[in-house]
């Protein structure tokens, strides 16, 4: 063989074994379906209901890649680049080109997994487990009005190896503004940090949180947009049956003079997988606002109560059909939806203060 056939030959040798070592998977989920709701203030001091397509109810349709390289020695390059999708009209989340996570890092099965970038905020990554629900549209978001299920950007995490069932997760996000250490760039949260410690096993898994997430003007100044939040929840796994509960307490010391500026959220729920395809769900979750006074985007003291039924039928691994029904009662002062929506008047979905309210949905979730 020639010189320069045999350095070829060697050379796509090389190429074929670092290419064997590289991953680089496609990934995401498809959902949509129909959609009821009553009660919804109309802007004139009366309510409306409405039936509407919709999609994403029962979990955010989704389009990413995400690869893994082999850098010997037990280390590894990783990547996630991950947009959400509203298929009845084709945008993205938000606008952005990766709207849910935009990170590179390494992974050590030694030391662990350190990467930067964008990526859901640390309580959005670690409630889902513990919600019955797992954040779908009625879920654990409904009552704090989608504080837990946030993306921030300018992160660095650290994900430790699991220890005898336990691990650590580290979340910090940057502000990134010259002269304004705490604030965020505008449409951003300002600098924010979070850390999760978790358990799991056979028969129970336990996780505590602990994050502050600010406001761009870097304030913790809305319990249910920046604060500080507390939770701990735990999952018993007992032959057909999941039962779910969590405590959270957000605190805002920040927030305007006499305004509430704290809260606490409770839920209990169980599953039953009656059969290896079809599941049943039912849960209960609370919520008090403490004292204090409201305004415009913030909710003064009130209460409410939701209750959800939901459940699934698997016709294979990849596709499902669901349905949920839930039903909310406010006190005086309560305005919470069935679902996570602000207070401000943008909200598309809030009853008149002290109203209850019913919705419900159906769909199917194809993941791929």
């Amino acid at each position: 063989m020639k010189p320069h056939a045999w350095n070829a030959g060697a050379l796509l040798l090389f190429a074929s074994t670092a290419f064997a070592q590289s991953t680089v998977t496609m990934y995401g989920r498809i959902d949509g379906g129909i959609e009821y709701l009553n009660h919804i203030a109309n802007g004139a001091n009366g309510n409306t209901s409405r039936w509407s397509a919709e999609g994403g109810d029962w979990g955010t349709s989704m389009w990413g890649l995400k690869g893994n390289e082999d850098l010997g020695g037990g280390l590894s390059a990783v990547f996630d680049l991950e947009t959400a999708i509203q298929i009845m009209n084709g945008t993205t989340g938000g606008g952005r080109l990766w709207s849910r996570r935009a990170y590179a890092g390494l992974n050590s099965k030694t030391w662990g997994q350190i990467q930067a970038g964008r990526n859901l905020f640390i309580d959005s990554d670690g409630v889902w487990e513990f919600d019955p629900f797992v954040q779908e549209a009625v879920s654990s978001a409904s009552l704090v009005r989608g504080r837990n299920w946030q993306q921030s950007s300018n992160n660095v995490e650290y994900h430790s190896p699991v220890f005898h069932g336990v691990d650590v997760q580290g979340q910090y996000a940057f502000g990134n503004q010259p002269g304004a250490f705490n604030r965020g760039a505008p449409g951003e949260f300002g600098r924010s940090e979070g850390i999760m410690l978790s358990y799991h096993s056979t028969l129970l898994d336990l996780r505590g949180i602990y994050d502050e997430l600010r406001s761009q003007d870097g304030k913790l100044d809305n319990i249910f947009q920046a604060s500080r939040e507390y939770f701990v929840g735990a999952n018993v796994k007992v032959d057909k049956w999941k039962l779910q509960m969590a405590y959270t307490h957000y605190a805002a010391p920040d927030s305007p003079a006499g305004v509430a500026d704290s809260a606490d959220h409770y839920w209990l729920g169980a599953t039953y997988q009656a059969t290896p395809a079809w599941a049943v769900t039912a849960a209960g979750f609370y919520i008090h606002v403490g004292a204090g006074s409201g305004d415009a985007a913030h909710d003064p003291a009130s209460h409410a109560t939701l209750y959800a039924l939901g459940t699934t039928y698997n016709f294979t691994k990849r596709t499902f059909l669901y349905g949920t029904v839930a039903y909310v009662r406010n006190s005086a002062n309560g305005t919470f939806s069935v679902f996570a929506t602000p207070r401000d008047a943008s909200s598309p979905t809030s009853p008149l203060a002290g109203e209850s309210q019913t919705g419900a949905y159906v769909g199917m979730m194809h993941i791929f």
